[in-house]
């Protein structure tokens, strides 16, 4: 473990494999590699802590959906030192061929994957399928017993303690094999044409105090995330005049996110003091909820996308930024949150709010400097009568309240679309690189395949006489499902077609014979599930490819 701060200008040692972003698709790849024959690098932009250095490298602009710069951490860990944990798989219909797309969809099928998922859930701690089907027990204790006949239910489960990929995984980076550098941001690739094919030989990165270094390796694979992946590639031009990979305008296309908020409220016809599968609760080590998505079939039928909703329990204290700024404390307050959380281990917990869940609300994204933490702590005690409202509730867990109401929180899947895209901007980072511009927005069908969700629930409700539903979302002049969910997928899409794909199904670039894409931007599509699920799969699959391949070098 090395800091390139304090590194030689040019570090001699040619690697097997470099590997280049020190998130959950780095870590994980790098785990699996660790104590191989093979030797690894492993190039880190930030360092082992946050810093304002690091913090300044997630610059971003946006045309349309606006991208949270704090979605994008520089520092060992990646977006897992923030994360809540959140995961579901993809279902059979995201890896399917679906004809109303533009593109083709996934070159791997499902099954393929699914033997990935089992492996992650083992290694990585993410919910094995015993956890999904635990948790869907708790239906039969639910005051809500809906017969759906066009709906489907999805369980979404994070962690009580998500995992910190740098801390829990981060021993392995220690290994014999393994060289971690950190403080180390990669600004391009370079190399030649050899027998009519690129070959990337080298990656140019940049230490703190502005020194280039040289990094040289057989094999590269870019784990930056979903728009530093486009943007590297976009910057190396050695090879290819308009960027590494991008012989068809390929790369950076196809973007996608999972655009969420609130829209639409169910009226129950009964009133209700208990659903903890539907309303999410915490229990058994998992915090969790049951989301409703279509069947898959009247997906396929109807050529709609695979949105999801999620049913929250509007309280007299839903939406203000008092309580939300008091879970921020009480989650950053970790000790005290833990210890809590033990105490109520063997119990099943109702859930009180959203941002419970571990799917945090925007004002626990917006923590970290002095004038953010200060204004939360003001909102609380300006809402102090509401927030001791919430806290009453909250600890007092079995006094049961009356719902009445539910709002209706909203998950789109984005369609791979080639004009949401990531190119360079003309604004420039404290090392002179151009800044990605990201542009996307949803589409009619991302807008129509919410719409038509909202059309059939509002049917269904009707008819199992569970309440009413109002929405006028297809009425909606100014879409209102417009929130980052900070997945950012789909820049290096995987597939066999170079003119419609940056990455084959190896994740190895079309047009270059030695670089690899990790992580959510070779998602062909999105789904509706949190992405990290994946992408640890598809990196235990990479590194089993390259114990393949690279055997004997």
């Amino acid at each position: 473990m090395k800091d390139l701060q304090e590194q030689d200008a040019v570090i001699g040692d040619v690697y097997d494999v470099c590997i280049i972003g020190g998130g959950p698709a780095g870590i994980t790849l790098c785990t699996e590699l660790a104590d191989t024959d093979l030797k690894i690098c492993l190039l880190e932009s930030g360092g082992l802590t946050k810093d304002k250095r690091a913090n300044s490298l997630r610059l971003v602009s946006s045309d349309g959906i606006h991208i949270k710069m704090d979605s994008r951490e520089r520092v060992l860990g990646g977006a897992s030192t923030t994360w809540s944990g959140l995961s579901a798989t993809l279902d059979a219909v995201d890896m399917s061929e679906r004809n109303f797309l533009q593109v083709p969809g996934w070159p791997i099928t499902y099954s393929e994957l699914q033997k990935y998922w089992e492996v992650a859930a083992v290694r990585y701690r993410f919910p094995s399928q015993e956890k999904f089907e635990e948790f869907s027990r708790l239906r039969v204790e639910s005051e809500l017993q809906p017969h759906w006949s066009i709906m489907e239910e999805k369980i979404f489960l994070a962690p009580t303690n998500p995992q910190r990929f740098a801390n829990e995984f981060g021993g392995k980076l220690n290994a014999h094999n393994i060289n971690l550098i950190y403080n180390a941001t990669a600004i391009r690739l370079e190399g030649q044409h050899k027998n009519g094919r690129n070959v990337v030989e080298r990656t140019i990165v940049v230490s703190p105090d502005g020194r280039f270094h040289t990094i040289r390796a057989r094999v590269f694979v870019l784990a930056t995330g979903g728009i530093e992946n486009a943007r590297l590639l976009l910057n190396s031009t050695d090879l290819c005049w308009n960027g590494l990979g991008n012989e068809y305008d390929q790369v950076g296309r196809y973007f996608m996110n999972h655009p969420k908020n609130p829209y639409g409220v169910i009226r129950l016809k009964k009133l209700v003091h208990s659903a903890a599968y539907y309303f999410g609760c915490l229990g058994n080590g998992y915090a969790g909820y049951a989301g409703l998505h279509l069947r898959e079939d009247t997906q396929q039928r109807l050529g709609v996308l695979n949105a999801y909703v999620r049913f929250e329990p509007l309280f007299p204290w839903s939406g203000n930024r008092g309580v939300q700024a008091a879970i921020y404390f009480v989650k950053k307050t970790g000790r005290l949150f833990n210890a809590w959380k033990r105490t109520q281990a063997s119990r099943t917990v109702p859930l009180r709010d959203y941002a419970e869940t571990g799917d945090d609300d925007q004002i626990q994204n917006e923590g970290g400097d002095f004038w953010s933490l200060a204004g939360a702590f003001l909102s609380i005690v300006a809402n102090i009568f509401i927030v001791s409202q919430y806290a009453i509730a909250r600890l007092w867990y079995n006094r049961k309240p009356e719902i009445r109401v539910l709002g209706v929180r909203n998950f789109m899947e984005m369609e791979p679309y080639p004009q949401n895209r990531i190119i360079l901007g003309e604004e420039r980072d404290v090392y002179g690189q151009r800044v990605p511009l990201v542009r996307h927005a949803p589409t009619a069908l991302d807008r129509s395949s919410l719409a038509t969700l909202h059309k059939i629930l509002a049917q269904e409700l009707k008819n199992i006489g569970l309440g009413e539903l109002e929405s006028n979302m297809e009425r909606e002049s100014h879409w209102p499902i417009n929130q980052d969910a900070s997945h950012h997928l789909g820049s290096t899409r995987m597939g066999n077609d170079p003119a419609t794909s940056v990455v084959n199904p190896d994740l190895r670039l079309h047009g270059a014979d030695n670089v690899y894409c990790a992580g959510g931007s070779v998602f062909p599509t999105s789904g509706c599930a949190n992405p990290t699920f994946t992408i640890c799969a598809l990196s235990i699959r990479l590194a089993d490819h390259f114990k393949e391949i690279l055997k004997g070098v």
